[in-house]
């Protein structure tokens, strides 16, 4: 079954999952040829392992806190909070708390 996303104009709830956020998996919510949102939900104490993405990203905490590790430092967002990575800008996430996050992604230049 194809993976259903938003589309240009269509409005897409960013509100915080509070108690529903054991609930939810990590998904993309919208996909252009240019760029992608995904909502990335992490569990308190969750990691994601070292890695990099070939477009310029954001990364947007709706809820919780995450430490961002990149080999220069290390920086925690709590909710509201959002940083910018550069194209192939190798980072690890760890979650301090249950999260949500808004990734967006560019996908081509």
């Amino acid at each position: 079954m194809a993976l259903i996303h938003a589309q240009p104009l269509d409005v897409i709830s960013l509100k915080p999952l509070a108690e529903k956020i054991h609930q939810v998996k990590t998904h993309s919510l919208l996909k252009t040829g240019h760029l992608q949102l995904m909502r990335l939900v992490m569990a308190a104490g969750q990691t994601m392992p070292q890695h990099d993405v070939a477009g310029e990203i954001t990364i947007q905490c709706l809820e919780g806190s995450v430490l961002i590790t990149t080999p220069g430092r290390s920086s925690a967002l709590a909710a509201g909070e959002m940083m910018a990575l550069s194209a192939r800008e190798p980072h690890a996430l760890e979650a301090l708390a249950d999260s949500s996050l808004l990734v967006t992604v560019l996908l081509k230049t």
